[in-house]
């Protein structure tokens, strides 16, 4: 596989300044938000009108609703000093932030701090997804009301573990069992590992689901809604090519797919709304009731990584399935992946399924209300990012990644201080873009400008 020539200065290591002057663009802000979800506004156009109210609460909502625009730039920022032409083949998550890793058990009941986001799954330099959540790290830590200072330390702390780490990783198949744990842990993170071990599939079931006699169904909510027999029997049709993408040592019984019931879900997410998005529930292990699953079926679209490195990732590798694109990340980003992700069409899209885990917790980053809970978080953050691209490389597939990812992104930090550096400048002048573009957003939001 060989690198785009033409891409090839944005993949080697240019010794350029990272911090930029961040400028007022409201054309081309309100123009790419425009584009970007009109594509689904006959579709789901309350969905949209949710999204862009998000969007309108905070600089971080806005950040998390416009993951294109961040690689639109990318395309033109200055490169990375850290960077060579081989660790331009990062299997990324590809839209990294503090709200997109969280706890929940593996397939072996084992609850971890991980990755949970795999949508913008793709191809590309390491320094995209920790830029991205660096960028994340000033946003929520001004949201949090902490200094510069205190958030640089933040971030030389993220930044400084996802180096170690990968360092560590380099010559060994340690990334193979290295899993962020409560025992390994502490403060923010070892709770959220916690609280996510206290789950059940009992309350889960409650919260979307009642049982009638022997049945168990959804429930009718603002935010899970009946859909149309039409559909209903489109999406059911679906579940054999479901099936058939797991692979077959992995797959129940027959019986454990069977379908209960099939609802729309509305208002999950940022970035995503606007897509479809299904609830399915099916029978599970045993014709209880007990211990029905609840598999989320969310439609996917290409990567906006794919923006900058166009073809980076082959078509080939996922099949010319989106949704499959979206389930092979998943399922090479960790360790003992849920058994139950895969991919279909539904009305000749693509959509990724998985389950909708009961032991699941998110991680809010709200909760780092101090420099030193924000500090002491950072340091699993880098691991859980360092873990997620050690794991995706030739071990998982070398027709993906042909390379040990560790070795190489560890071969080019040349400098761990530096790159720290410069992370930081980055992040500081790119999250003054993002207060500079959601202050345009906001503009054009009031004045009730179509932005879809």
């Amino acid at each position: 596989m060989q690198l785009n020539i033409k891409h090839l200065a944005l993949a080697l290591c240019v010794a350029v300044p990272t911090a930029f002057a961040a400028t007022s663009r409201p054309s081309f802000v309100t123009t790419e938000i425009y584009n970007y979800n009109h594509p689904y506004a006959a579709q789901a156009s309350n969905e949209l009108a949710t999204k862009m109210s998000k969007m309108n609460s905070s600089a971080f909502y806005f950040y998390r609703g416009t993951n294109h625009i961040f690689f639109k730039d990318t395309a033109t920022l200055p490169a990375s000093s850290y960077t060579t032409s081989t660790t331009a083949y990062t299997w990324l998550g590809g839209d990294t932030h503090l709200a997109n890793v969280g706890s929940q058990r593996d397939s072996s009941g084992k609850s971890n701090f991980s990755v949970n986001d795999f949508d913008e799954g793709y191809l590309g330099q390491y320094v995209w997804d920790v830029r991205r959540m660096a960028t994340s790290i000033v946003l929520a830590g001004r949201e949090n009301g902490l200094s510069d200072s205190n958030i640089t330390t933040a971030i030389n702390t993220f930044v400084g573990a996802y180096v170690d780490k990968m360092s560590a990783f380099k010559g060994n198949d340690d990334e193979k069992t290295f899993q962020l744990i409560s025992s390994n842990t502490s403060g923010v993170v070892k709770t959220n590992i916690t609280d996510a071990d206290g789950n059940t599939r009992a309350d889960l079931l409650s919260k979307y689901t009642s049982v009638s006699g022997s049945t168990r169904t959804f429930q009718n909510k603002s935010d899970l809604v009946t859909v149309t027999s039409g559909t209903y029997n489109m999406i059911a049709g679906a579940v054999p090519a479901y099936i058939s993408s797991i692979a077959p040592g992995k797959q129940y019984a027959a019986s454990f797919y069977t379908v209960k019931d099939i609802h729309q879900k509305l208002g999950s997410g940022t970035g995503s709304l606007g897509r479809m998005r299904y609830y399915i529930l099916i029978e599970g292990p045993s014709t209880s009731t007990s211990d029905d699953v609840i598999l989320e079926v969310k439609q996917a679209t290409s990567s906006a990584v794919a923006t900058v490195l166009p073809g980076q990732l082959p078509m080939s590798a996922y099949a010319g399935n989106e949704g499959n694109r979206v389930a092979r990340t998943a399922k090479a980003q960790v360790i003992n992946a849920d058994v139950l992700i895969g991919s279909t069409t539904i009305n000749s899209q693509p959509y990724y399924i998985h389950e909708k885990s009961p032991f699941q917790e998110d991680f809010d980053y709200t909760d780092l209300s101090s420099s030193s809970k924000f500090t002491t978080a950072m340091t699993p953050v880098g691991q859980a990012l360092a873990s997620a691209h050690a794991l995706a490389d030739k071990d998982y597939d070398n027709t993906v990644v042909p390379y040990g990812i560790d070795a190489e992104v560890t071969t080019a930090i040349t400098s761990k201080s530096g790159l720290q550096a410069e992370i930081v400048a980055f992040a500081f002048s790119y999250a003054d873009q993002v207060a500079l573009d959601w202050a345009s957003f906001k503009s054009a939001y009031a004045a009730g400008t179509p932005l879809y």
